[in-house]
């Protein structure tokens, strides 16, 4: 499985590699650069190259890739703004010069086909000083007059544990995480900044410990099986969507849709009496329960009683933000024993309502999907905090609550306080409403077929976001829909099986 490490991390995988198990810190460069000079040969086959290096081992894989580009014969530049180096990249620095390269302190006014970026490394937080700030707007400068922009590691400026970009950063057209991925090319504006992600394997040994994980097709697939022809709809479980409210008819419709799309034997649409006239035949596979009566959720528990035979409940999508639907979902959580999927206004209402400890006596396997203002309204945090936080705001929350959670971002970060994954699918098709409620629905088919609540948000997430992408095939993702995810599910299931 693919992993995803933070720089504290990567720090130690480096020194657990060169000082427990005696690999040599320059060969490691070595390779480095040689990976650098491999992916810059692909992204330009011919014209002149830029290496912009810093003194710290970022540089020195640069100095080495302008050292091997140059022995390929490509007409290649080095402006260095450092006046100190690490050991590792002075002796790069030297090896350069030796093989007849020249640094130069000021950036050349010539046409670059590729600018290499190589001035600062995962390690970066904070403030910018002046001098890499105007290297990087010297970076950008470049790419605006046309060429393209190569990053070793992480987009220098952009944060490599959470992807935070201050006053700069370097936007690239690719990045090379050398040795395993960095978490800031995932999450926050880092997704923006780094362009097509790549993983050079330049032999860093991971000490064992647990590592974020990048959810992949091969995951997917091995936790997807093929459905055997002797089956039938009782062998893939029984899902409640309880949805709607007057105000937000549509969350009802999306989710039930996205679960009848998903595989689930059975989905039931639970919704206030007065609404359900507007789904009939609309959904015609789905069952239509009337959740009480109205036209919003009000709480009764023996109308609730009847959700406790699901093998799946999704709850909160387009209910309103009430007490009535907290007592529900705090109803759930003590007396169901499935797999409870809690969003949107279920948690916006357990936010106002539920009280500090309204997980610690549930009964199911819960997974709650917020996006980051929804979470930040249950955990009290500010957004900034949490963003900050990088992977481990979700994770904290995870192991403090005994429940599993995915954190929708642009990169979403799923968890069940063990064991954390990324799903990096998907686009800005998304970012509209109903999105979330056909993630949501999409789960809940997915447990009611046996998945566990982290495994149902994994896939789940994947083949949502991968949907979004082929609905993006034939229109700007400015043009995507909710209603377009749904009925590119199909095909999204079906890439994964090719």
């Amino acid at each position: 499985m693919t992993k995803i490490l933070t720089g504290l991390q990567m720090r130690g995988a480096d020194e657990y590699t060169t000082r427990v198990l005696g690999g040599a810190s320059q060969t490691l460069m070595e390779r480095a650069g040689n990976a650098l000079a491999k992916k810059a040969v692909e992204m330009t086959k011919n014209g002149r190259v830029l290496c912009v290096c810093g003194g710290g081992n970022n540089g020195g894989d640069g100095f080495i890739c302008a050292r091997l580009l140059k022995n390929a014969g490509y007409e290649t530049d080095v402006v260095c703004v450092a006046n100190r180096f690490s050991p590792d990249c002075q002796v790069a620095l030297d090896k350069f010069r030796s093989a007849g390269g020249v640094t130069e302190r000021d950036f050349p006014s010539n046409d670059y086909a590729l600018v290499i970026d190589c001035l600062l490394g995962t390690g970066f937080k904070g403030e910018l000083s002046e001098v890499y700030k105007n290297a990087i707007g010297k970076i950008n400068g470049y790419k605006k007059a046309g060429a393209k922009v190569l990053s070793a590691d992480i987009p220098s400026g952009v944060n490599g544990d959470n992807g935070e970009v201050g006053a700069i950063a370097v936007l690239a057209d690719a990045t090379v995480c050398m040795g395993e991925y960095k978490s800031g090319v995932f999450l926050g504006d880092g997704v923006d900044y780094a362009g097509e992600i790549v993983r050079a394997d330049i032999g860093i040994s991971l000490p064992e410990e647990s590592y974020a994980l990048l959810t992949d097709k091969a995951d997917v697939a091995a936790l997807l099986s093929r459905r055997k022809r002797n089956t039938h709809k009782g062998s893939y479980g029984k899902a409640a969507i309880v949805a709607g409210c007057a105000e937000y008819t549509g969350a009802a419709y999306l989710a039930t849709a996205a679960c009848l799309r998903s595989g689930a034997g059975y989905t039931a649409l639970f919704t206030p009496a007065e609404l359900l006239c507007y789904y009939m035949l609309k959904a015609p596979e789905a069952l239509l329960k009337p959740l009480c009566k109205g036209d919003r959720a009000n709480f009764d528990e023996k109308s609730f009683s009847a959700l406790l035979s699901y093998d799946s409940v999704a709850y909160g999508m387009g209910m309103g933000c009430s007490i009535e639907v907290a007592k529900g979902a705090a109803y759930l959580l003590q007396n169901y024993t499935g797999k409870l999927i809690l969003d949107a206004d279920a948690l916006n209402a357990l936010a106002e309502f539920g009280g500090e400890n309204v997980f610690q006596n549930k009964k199911c396997d819960v997974v709650i999907t917020p996006h980051v203002k929804e979470f930040s309204r249950l955990t009290g945090e500010n957004v900034s905090e949490i963003l900050k936080k990088g992977l481990f705001a979700a994770t904290d929350f995870s192991k403090r609550n005994g429940i599993s959670v995915l954190l929708k971002n642009a990169v979403s970060v799923i968890t069940d306080g063990q064991n954390t994954y990324v799903n990096a699918t998907g686009n800005a098709g998304q970012a509209k409403g109903g999105s979330g409620d056909v993630l949501a629905g999409v789960i809940a088919g997915l447990c009611a077929q046996g998945f566990s609540a982290i495994n149902g948000a994994r896939v789940g997430g994947y083949i949502v976001g991968k949907a979004a992408e082929i609905a993006a095939r034939t229109q700007d993702t400015r043009s995507v829909l909710a209603s377009d995810i749904i009925g590119c599910l199909g095909k999204a299931f079906l890439e994964i099986y090719d």
